[in-house]
This record gives structure tokens, C-alpha cells and sequence, in this order.
């Protein structure tokens, strides 16, 4: 059997205007994970106020996650990883609050501590694992996590936004470092300190969950993009070693600022990328075409699971237009 465990939190950096596409309005972006959170528990937000979509109208990873649950039996465990609102998807704590701007000192005071529950936590779950996230700003600060421990030559950096804002993006993680007096590669071998300084608290919870499990010898996933390979990255420079995989989107293979071959190499992981075949038939899909969104809350690792279920991906694909079509008319 095989888990799904969705980080969900937020990030004060997700407010700097031109970094995020999780949401259509600066004011309900920290609602996005709260609102992800009840869609893959419920289908729909039941206490979130919003629906996540882009600016130009792209729906939240979510919706497939959900498509591929609504055919699979795929346990759901959420994790509150500093959530700035509340959800009504039923939540495991381990002390995240909601992240600061990695442009102040620490944007993560509590990373030691969520890192260590996390851990604990992980070591207590026997069933293969899927490790996702919720956060927006989330490629921002897993570029400062990069950045911090030495390792951005080993991956690059994606985007929700059809256009990376690459420049934006590091010049915010250089201000970081200023602001924490860091050089890149300053935080090599010191994972939770990276973390602390540079991150959010999404990557503290899943990267204790991530070596947890790998203490224990508990297959590990990470189900996503540009997150998930700095959760990598947190793992192998905390020592932990076993087997780790990474499944992933089409969308993120072909993105041509991150080297999966180069990451999957650098942190020894297995790869696993899947196209769910989207066309230009249902507005569902057209943003993900145009490259925005790419991954995100499980995508790539709900994709997988259901491929090698045998679920026809054009059964996920009505999944998707239906879940869609519930949500957003």
C-alpha cells in the first residue's frame, strides 16, 4: 500500500509580487494550501474561500491529484507545515508555523524542531510513501535551500509561471543570504541549518519525514519538481542514505531550466516521469500546454501510481475535467 503524505504550508516570500502563480489574488494565496489540502481529502474546499487557479486561469495541481484518488485507493495523510489558514482537511501537527520571508535572518525558526518530529514521525509509518507539497513561493525558497547548501549546478530551478522568473528568483535568494550572512555552500552538510535560513517550512517537514523513513527502510517517493529535489538534496546531506525516487511530470522534463539527469545522479535517485497526455480539448489542460503549473500537491507521483496501476491515463484525464468542471464550472 502505498501513502500519500501532502505538506501543506505557506511562505511570506510567496508575497513578493512576480513569484508565484498559485492563485489569483495576493490576498487569497495563503489560503492555496489550505484549499488543496480539503480537494484532495473532499474533492472541493469545504472552509477554504478559494478555488486555487493561476492569473490566466490554470487549475491547481490538486485536481489531478484527486482525479487519480477518486480511481485509486491512495490513503491521504496532510501534514500541517505552517499553514497560514485553517483547513477542514484533517491534519497531523508537528510545530511548523507559517514561513517567513527568506529575505529576514530566519524564515524558519522552528525548522530543527519540525524536522525532528517529522523524523520521528516518519520512522512510524511502514507503508511506502509518496512525499508531497503545498506551498506557494515553494521554487523560490528551494532555490535558497539549493543555493545554501551548494548544490543549484546539481538542478536548476522551475516555475508555476509560464515564464521563470529566474532573475527575480535570485535576487531574492541573494538577498537571503546577505540577510543571514550565508555564501552558497555555506550550509553543506548542515541540512536543518539551510533549512532555518533559507527555506521554508514545508522542506523542514519533509525532509525529516524523507530521512525517517529511510532510517527505517521505508520505501520513499518524492512525488514533484523543484521542491521536492531540494528535499532530496536535504536528505543526502543529512546522511541518509538508501533508495530514493523522484516521479515527476512531463511538464517538469521538459522544463529547460532543470537537469533531472544531473539530479538523479547527484542524489542518487531513480526517476520516474509521466505524461498524462493533455491536449488542447478542455480548457483543464490548456495552461499546463502553455507551461504553467508543471507539478505540484502530488502530481507527478499520483500520475505514476496510477500508471503503473494500469489506469488508462485517459481515464485520469476525465477525472480531471470532471473534478475540474465541479470546482470551477
Amino acid at each position: 500500500m502505498t501513502r500519500l503524505v501532502l505538506a501543506a504550508g505557506t511562505t511570506e516570500t510567496a508575497a513578493i509580487e512576480g513569484l508565484s502563480a498559485a492563485g489569483t489574488d495576493g490576498d487569497l494565496l495563503v489560503h492555496t494550501p489550505s484549499a488543496d489540502a480539503e480537494i484532495l481529502e473532499y474533492g472541493k474546499p469545504v472552509r477554504a474561500p478559494v478555488t486555487p487557479v493561476s492569473p490566466a486561469g490554470c487549475p491547481t495541481p490538486a485536481v489531478v491529484t484527486r482525479a487519480v484518488r477518486e480511481r485509486l485507493d491512495l490513503p491521504l495523510t496532510v501534514v500541517d507545515a505552517g499553514l497560514a489558514k485553517p483547513t477542514a482537511a484533517g491534519t497531523v501537527t508537528v510545530g511548523a508555523t507559517p514561513g517567513r520571508d527568506i529575505r529576514e535572518e530566519e524564515p524558519v525558526p522552528t525548522a530543527y524542531g519540525v524536522w525532528e518530529a517529522a523524523r520521528q514521525f516518519g520512522r512510524a509509518l511502514d507503508e511506502d510513501l509518496l512525499l508531497a507539497e503545498t506551498v506557494p513561493g515553494g521554487t523560490t525558497t528551494a532555490l535558497g535551500v539549493l543555493t545554501a547548501l551548494g548544490e543549484t549546478d546539481a538542478t536548476g530551478v522551475s516555475s508555476s509561471l509560464a515564464a521563470n522568473p529566474l532573475d527575480l528568483k535570485r535576487e531574492v535568494v541573494a538577498a537571503g543570504l546577505d540577510a543571514s550572512d550565508l555564501d552558497a555552500g555555506s550550509c553543506a552538510g548542515q541540512p536543518r541549518r539551510a533549512v532555518r535560513r533559507m527555506g521554508d517550512p514545508t522542506a523542514a517537514v519533509l525532509g525529516g519525514l524523507t530521512v525517517g523513513a529511510l532510517e527505517t527502510d521505508t520505501p520513499v517517493t518524492l512525488a514533484g519538481g523543484t521542491q521536492l529535489l531540494a528535499v532530496a538534496a536535504l536528505a543526502r546531506h543529512a546522511d541518509a542514505d538508501g533508495r530514493l525516487s523522484l516521479a515527476t511530470t512531463s511538464f517538469i522534463d521538459a522544463d529547460p531550466n532543470v537537469d533531472l539527469s544531473a539530479a538523479a545522479d547527484a542524489f542518487e535517485l531513480d526517476v520516474t516521469v509521466t505524461d498524462p497526455g493533455f491536449d488542447e480539448s478542455h480548457v483543464a489542460f490548456e495552461r499546463y500546454l502553455a507551461g504553467e503549473a508543471k507539478e505540484g500537491v502530488g502530481m507527478g507521483g499520483a500520475l505514476a501510481v496510477a500508471d503503473a496501476a494500469g489506469v488508462p491515463m485517459a481515464d485520469v484525464r476525465d477525472g480531471v475535467i470532471s473534478t475540474y468542471e465541479r470546482l470551477l464550472g
